[in-house]
């Protein structure tokens, strides 16, 4: 009450404490259906209800000793890696490129670099397949993480322009004229500057990645599981709260992500003098 100013009315005093609660029910509604499975992931019996009849960590456990999610665990890690490293590198130098001012057709070559992020994701991979067969990257990790990479590199782009947006390239210009050569200028001046941009985009990269299920349910053979392909098959197959475990640590791991990204955020206004 002490927040409004003495000449709100009732009916603004109304609306400014409603739409708080409409905010909070929204999100409420958001939220709520991912908190409703960790409390299941600790169960001790393998039923999904409430109340919890007790607590154990034998779902936990359930995920190092079964053969089928290490491999799934294992081939994520290694297609998430890979894909983020080359859609940063992709990604920034696509962002570079598109930064010159005298770039003819820039509207349509930013276009189709960030494609993948608005063509349905079945389309995508259907046409992704029938490329990638020819080639022989199908039912391989390498053929995935091409794929992830396609996935992730849009996300690198985006970030990296909106880094560059109001970038001083007579920097780069006063780095050449004092006889650094492009590499060098690169790493000393406009790499320090556009860094948390790549590592936003890096972040969304991997995410991607690590969340994706379509690509890899058309290009992955039975080796190439991956976590989600993983909890995608054991819904079909049999229900386990193994799932809800692999959930809850998927939930923790995006919620250290975006805690990263908003220092990342904060860090980046910090440098631009936004904030304090």
């Amino acid at each position: 009450m002490a927040a409004l100013p003495p000449y709100v009315g009732p009916l603004g005093r109304t609306w400014y404490y409603g739409f708080r609660v409409i905010c909070g029910l929204i999100l409420l509604f958001l939220i709520l259906p991912i908190l409703v499975i960790i409390p299941l992931s600790f169960n001790s019996e393998p039923y999904f209800t409430y109340p919890i009849p007790g607590y154990s960590m034998r779902w936990y456990q359930d995920i190092l000793d079964n053969e089928l999610w290490l491999l799934a665990v294992k081939n994520s890690v290694i297609i998430a890696f890979f894909a983020t490293i080359l859609a940063t590198t992709l990604g920034t130098i696509a962002a570079l490129g598109l930064s010159k001012a005298n770039l003819p057709y820039k509207s349509l070559i930013m276009g189709l670099l960030i494609s993948p992020m608005i063509v349905p994701i079945v389309i995508t991979a259907v046409g992704m397949y029938f490329f990638y067969v020819k080639l022989g990257l199908t039912n391989n990790l390498p053929g995935l993480i091409i794929a992830h990479t396609v996935l992730g590199t849009p996300f690198v782009v985006i970030t990296v322009t909106a880094t560059l947006v109001g970038f001083d390239h007579s920097l780069t210009r006063a780095s050449a004229n004092l006889g650094s050569n492009a590499t060098r200028t690169f790493f000393k001046v406009t790499m320090p500057l556009v860094l948390p941009g790549m590592i936003s985009g890096a972040l969304f990269a991997f995410v991607t990645s690590f969340d994706e299920v379509v690509v890899v349910l058309f290009l992955g053979g039975v080796e190439e599981r991956t976590i989600p392909r993983q909890m995608w098959s054991g819904i079909r197959e049999q229900i386990s709260p193994t799932i809800l475990a692999v959930a809850t640590i998927l939930v923790a791991i995006s919620i250290a992500l975006l805690t990263s990204l908003e220092l990342l955020r904060r860090r980046n206004e910090r440098m631009r003098g936004i904030r304090n």
